[in-house]
């Protein structure tokens, strides 16, 4: 299948981060979302990005004719000539199968749609398409301009030519795809991942060590970029405690039951750096403040 239109539903930092490679690897973006002050973010966020590849020298043309590939819009039908169309709307299970039911209905018989999920389970969504077959994961990992890793996660009616075109963008992409030939609660790296990350939270809900130390410790031991906390900020606190509600309520298994200092976290308002306050607390140019608001308590 010769792939030459890729439309995006959702424009927040996933939604945006998409549709920025797709753009790079010369493809033709539809971007849409409900909130044109959402469009405007994504279209300033994708040119701040594309500004600091320029500047180490990673681009191979100009950013105007990187950009000059995105359209931005509110209307669904912008992805009608889609040939790969994507939901990366909020990690709700209701809103996401809503958005795959209107786009299977807009896009053609023969286009791939693909959920960004993280959790959610992929045939459930395909449940609501018009056509199951050509409903498949597509997880793209957080920031996704940088981390090369992409789940493509089979559902239980995904068809081989959903599956073997979704593998062959992906490497159009210039990154990894990680088949999941099974459509499992979590899929497969954030059933490895979540658990240490709850564990972590968990220390320092018990005052174990403090927020920055065990962001500390974690890059310093395992070569890790980013601290725990550091990229639960970036992912969003609400996107990982709806991704482990939605992994606990398919397996009940407790390790992935999310601690009550998340729900808490969540219900504070304290989603990450989307919002300026998460874990850490954020200046108004999205700088890190050097002390996170919680430290563990003297024991």
């Amino acid at each position: 299948m010769d792939l030459k239109q890729i439309g995006i539903v959702g424009a927040g930092t996933m939604g945006s981060g998409i549709a920025q490679v797709c753009a790079v690897a010369k493809f033709k973006v539809a971007l849409v979302d409900v909130e044109t002050a959402q469009l405007d973010r994504a279209r300033q966020g994708i040119h701040d990005s594309l500004n600091r590849f320029a500047r180490k020298d990673k681009l191979s043309e100009s950013i105007e004719s990187i950009t000059d590939r995105i359209t931005y819009s509110q209307d669904l039908s912008s992805c009608a000539d889609a040939d790969v169309a994507v939901e990366a709307v909020y990690e709700n299970v209701d809103v996401k199968a809503d958005t795959i039911q209107k786009l299977s209905r807009v896009v053609s018989e023969t286009a791939v749609i693909g959920s960004n999920t993280s959790a959610i389970s992929i045939t459930a969504l395909a449940a609501a398409a018009a056509n199951p077959a050509r409903v498949i994961g597509i997880h793209f990992f957080n920031p996704v301009p940088m981390l090369k890793a992409v789940e493509v996660v089979r559902g239980l009616e995904t068809d081989d030519v959903t599956m073997d075109t979704t593998m062959a963008f992906i490497r159009s992409l210039g990154k990894q795809p990680i088949a999941v030939a099974r459509d499992i609660p979590g899929f497969l790296l954030n059933r490895i991942n979540l658990p240490s990350n709850l564990e972590a939270i968990r220390m320092v809900e018990q005052g174990v060590a403090s927020i920055a130390d065990v962001d500390l410790g974690v890059k310093l031991a395992f070569g890790r970029p980013m601290g725990i906390f550091e990229l639960g900020d970036l992912v969003g606190l609400d996107v990982t405690l709806n991704a482990c509600d939605a992994i606990y309520a398919e397996t009940k298994d407790a390790k992935y039951l999310p601690p009550v200092l998340l729900r808490r976290m969540v219900k504070a308002g304290r989603l990450g750096k989307k919002v300026g306050k998460g874990w850490y607390d954020y200046g108004p140019d999205g700088s890190k403040q050097i002390t996170p608001p919680m430290q563990p308590t003297k024991g």
